[in-house]
């Protein structure tokens, strides 16, 4: 189809209508597929390419789901209270208050006002990070020849500057992040040991407490040994839910959780959120 003419061209966009590549938002989103935690639409449902970055305002309680499609993913991952972006992802007191620095089923992401942003509900990978960060120009450019976002090897923090902007943000609102699907752990001596992945199909699934604004970078762990740049789709599907309530065993688990999910209902409570 000719598109030197402007009614070629917009002949030849509208032709593209309905066409589904392998990575890409779906909208509207659909149904949640596989088991779920309770009823509640899709409310977001996006393959990310690897090298590729993602991000959404979701509504407290939506779970949030991210899937390892080929064995090769690794979401990098920034939460911010969607109307106060200066209450953020605090990856250290999320390590330190909870006595652990492995994520998994029962853990929660914290903030540094000690308040709950999100919570592990499931989890069927194990390989995750809270220690590393994501990736950066400087590391990108001198392992791979190029850091920067257009490039065949951007960087995670590079893309999270681009999702940043989307939401009103800029790089010095960019915290260290947590990663999913690409394992680290801590050897006696206190170096990493990279532990890679699960294998395909892993999947972790978050609940928010508040409002979130969310952002993805979907690039190799900085830990990644191989040479060459590896990164594989990620799944992302969020549906309306329910925030994690008093009844809920997640909330007495720790006296650290307890706390923490008191400060986060009283902050509600005084602004009418809950």
């Amino acid at each position: 189809m000719a598109t030197a003419t402007t009614h070629g061209a917009r002949d030849h966009a509208r032709a593209q209508e309905g066409t589904r590549a392998e990575a890409m938002p779906v909208v509207p989103a659909g149904d949640w597929p596989g088991p779920s935690h309770g009823p509640g639409p899709l409310v977001w449902a996006e393959t990310v390419a690897g090298g590729n970055y993602t991000h959404k305002v979701l509504a407290r309680g939506t779970e949030l789901r991210l899937t390892d499609l080929a064995g090769d993913a690794c979401a990098h991952l920034l939460l911010y209270v969607a109307d106060r972006p200066w209450e953020r992802l605090n990856v250290a007191d999320t390590v330190k208050v909870q006595w652990n620095a492995y994520l998994g089923p029962g853990r929660l992401l914290l903030s540094d006002q000690g308040r709950v942003l999100a919570s592990v509900v499931a989890d069927t990978s194990g390989r995750h990070d809270a220690l590393c960060g994501t990736s950066t120009l400087v590391r990108n450019t001198g392992r791979y020849g190029d850091g920067t976002p257009q490039s065949a090897s951007p960087a995670g923090r590079e893309l999270f500057k681009l999702a940043a902007a989307k939401n009103g943000l800029g790089p010095r609102d960019l915290p260290p992040s947590l990663s999913f699907f690409q394992g680290v752990e801590m050897n006696e001596d206190g170096s990493p040991a990279f532990t890679g992945s699960a294998g395909p199909g892993a999947a972790v699934t978050l609940r928010a407490e508040q409002d979130l604004t969310v952002l993805i970078a979907n690039v190799p762990h900085p830990a990644d040994p191989r040479p060459e740049y590896t990164s594989t789709p990620l799944e992302v599907l969020a549906r309306r839910a329910r925030a994690t309530e008093p009844d809920d065993p997640l909330w007495d688990a720790t006296p650290e959780g307890r706390r923490a999910f008191l400060n986060t209902a009283e902050f509600l409570a005084t602004r009418g959120l809950a």
